[in-house]
């Protein structure tokens, strides 16, 4: 693999060729831990995303026709040079992501390679229903829709990218994919990939951009068959009206603001080193995060003195510093949200317990973007703070007097997307589960993924599912053949 050298201009891989768009508009690529500008990303114009979808059309005959073995062969091969390139890889992420780096090659860049590996399997295991009755039977095909568009977010670049494409591709489709202008490196360098081994041009092109610019030129564009768009709320809202009118399919994962459940006959130790985990990992910059402490008033004061304890004991720094826990927030524009989101918080009269403001680093990183983990109290469930995704290092804690409250609390918000309960009582832990208004529940854990289980939210979290067989039929059509013998 190619190193970049800073300042580098990436381009975009249609065909399996990189494209140069030289009279592009560019944005810069800042390295939100330094603030140092270390590339250019083009945005694509209409026409480049048009050059794109055709060379995606253009490779769906062979692709689709394709037996399920050989593609997933390619799967494979390109989760065998995501492994090879790992280091490159995970520095390229935090580069542009501001995550720590060790992050990065534990939970990042294995993710990508193993979400090609899970669906290289399922396309060789994907089957549909038959149903008989009385001289007849009915069967179902499942068959690709063409090309497709793959839209993923900045906090989690190239897992979040292979978590679409790779479903999309096992199933058949061809792939028109657009990373975040704000994290484009690692997937420009999967463009480089895919061309030293080979992987047939055409069948996954890689388009850089913005999201009002190229991301709804893919959204639009006529011969794109469904959206599978991982983003905030008010983006999903926006490429739903845009879908509206042409009936296309669309999966949208959105925002969350996750409430953990933490009753008193939860294991305290284990309970608390996972909550501090869940509240600020990746900076708090991850959908799933727990952002609403809900604990049980006979332990709201010996839990607060500990959960702060363990807080305090975070280290914030240099990305590449090993020691580092929690890294740089994403670009100065989410560091003035989340700084924005916590004056808010204490105009609404809410308690800073701990943080609250910006952390400044040493040496190359004393400008960067760091955030202090956050904790707040006293702040009621219809609050702006309770009620509004802030997506960085700040939690709220609040309090509750028994099962039936806890449950109100945590339904208290327009999202939908997680939760977790912390208790020892097997029948509650299944009651709560059950009353929560989440797509997701972790019981005694949090952030535990079988890549076999649905993925995704209700309310303002979403619409639609991720993941095992939710992905597969998503990507495909059924049809129903019916014959009468």
């Amino acid at each position: 693999m190619s190193t970049l050298q800073s300042p580098y201009r990436i381009s975009h891989w249609i065909g399996g060729l990189p494209v140069e768009d030289k009279n592009a508009v560019v944005i810069p690529n800042i390295n939100p831990a330094t603030t140092v500008v270390v590339g250019e990303i083009p945005v694509a114009s209409a026409a480049v995303v048009d050059e794109a979808v055709q060379a995606a059309k253009n490779a769906f005959v062979s692709w689709s026709a394709l037996p399920a073995e050989t593609r997933a062969y390619w799967l494979n091969r390109l989760a065998d040079a995501i492994d090879a390139e790992m280091e490159s890889l995970a520095l390229a992420e935090t580069t542009d992501s501001g995550k720590p780096l060790w992050l990065s090659k534990k939970v990042d860049i294995p993710r990508a390679s193993s979400n090609f590996r899970f669906f290289a399997a399922a396309a060789t295991q994907f089957a549909s229903e038959s149903h008989s009755g009385p001289n007849t039977i009915d069967y179902t095909l499942r068959q690709p829709l063409g090309v497709v568009g793959c839209i993923s977010p900045w906090n989690l670049p190239l897992y979040l990218f292979t978590w679409k494409i790779a479903p999309a591709l096992a199933a058949g489709n061809t792939v028109v994919a657009k990373p975040s202008e704000v994290t484009p490196t690692t997937a420009y360098l999967l463009g480089e990939l895919m061309k030293r081994i080979g992987f047939p041009p055409g069948v996954l092109n890689i388009i850089q951009g913005d999201g009002p610019t190229t991301g709804e030129s893919i959204v639009t564009h006529p011969e794109i068959k469904a959206i599978s768009f991982t983003g905030s709320t008010r983006a999903g809202q926006r490429i739903a009206s845009l879908l509206a009118p042409g009936l296309k399919k669309y999966s949208l994962e959105l925002g969350g603001k996750n409430a953990a459940v933490i009753f008193a006959d939860a294991e305290f130790d284990a309970m608390i080193t996972e909550t501090v985990r869940s509240s600020f990992t990746n900076q708090g910059e991850i959908c799933l995060c727990t952002s609403r402490l809900l604990i049980e008033d006979s332990i709201y004061d010996r839990f607060r003195d500990a959960f702060l304890e363990k807080v305090k004991q975070l280290t914030i720094g240099d990305p590449l510093d090993e020691k580092s826990k929690q890294g740089a927030l994403v670009s100065q524009t989410h560091f003035e949200k989340v700084s924005q989101c916590v004056e808010l918080a204490v105009e609404e009269g809410g308690r800073m317990l701990i943080g609250g403001e910006r952390f400044t680093a040493t040496g190359n990183c004393s400008g960067g973007f760091f955030y202090k983990p956050t904790v707040i109290e006293g702040l009621g469930p219809d609050t702006r703070t309770n009620q509004e995704e802030i997506f960085g290092p700040v939690v709220t804690l609040q309090r509750f007097k028994d099962e039936k409250e806890a449950i109100e609390l945590a339904n208290a918000s327009g999202y939908g997307l997680a939760a977790t309960v912390w208790t020892s009582e097997l029948k509650k832990a299944h009651r709560v589960a059950t009353a929560l208004q989440t797509g997701i529940v972790w019981v005694n854990s949090w952030l535990y993924r079988d890549l076999r289980t649905p993925f995704g939210g209700v309310k303002n979290s979403g619409i639609g599912r991720e993941g095992g067989w939710e992905a597969m039929r998503f990507f495909t059509e059924p049809k129903n053949i019916s014959i009468r013998f």
